[in-house]
């Protein structure tokens, strides 16, 4: 008689695979606004939001703060949600769309707000579904 052993790949991962894959998406997130920014600012779309202008690098700085909150929170739901995956990608996409409210409503031009959204939309691309195949569904 012959037994045939099943190994199966757990949907989970440790808390370090999460961390790391979580980074490295984030690397990856402030280079895409990055450039998404430096590429808006040359075709001649205005950085300006009430008179004050936003430096390129600071798109990579607040892509790389919400990101790491988002690992922080990828974490937090790892051990406490029962449904990790399926509770971080909702949530994460709410406070996406949520995030496009102070752009849709700040003192700035159409081609300004359009950009600042799709610098949004861009990190939100590369860090939520990265985060999101790391934890359990």
């Amino acid at each position: 008689m012959t037994t045939t052993a099943h190994t199966t790949r757990a949907t989970g991962s440790t808390l370090g695979a999460l961390v790391r894959t979580g980074l490295i998406a984030t690397v990856a997130a402030v280079a895409a606004t990055m450039i998404v920014a430096a590429v808006g600012q040359a075709a001649g779309v205005s950085l300006e939001v009430s008179g004050a202008g936003i430096p390129v690098t600071g798109f990579g700085v607040l892509t790389a703060v919400f990101s790491l909150v988002g690992i922080v929170l990828a974490a937090l739901l790892s051990r406490f949600a029962r449904r990790p995956r399926r509770t971080f990608v909702r949530t994460t996409v709410v406070l996406t769309v949520l995030s496009l409210v102070p752009d849709v409503i700040a003192d700035a031009g159409l081609a300004t707000k359009a950009l600042l959204m799709l610098t949004h939309l861009v990190a939100a691309a590369i860090v939520i579904p990265a985060v999101a195949r790391r934890l359990a569904v």
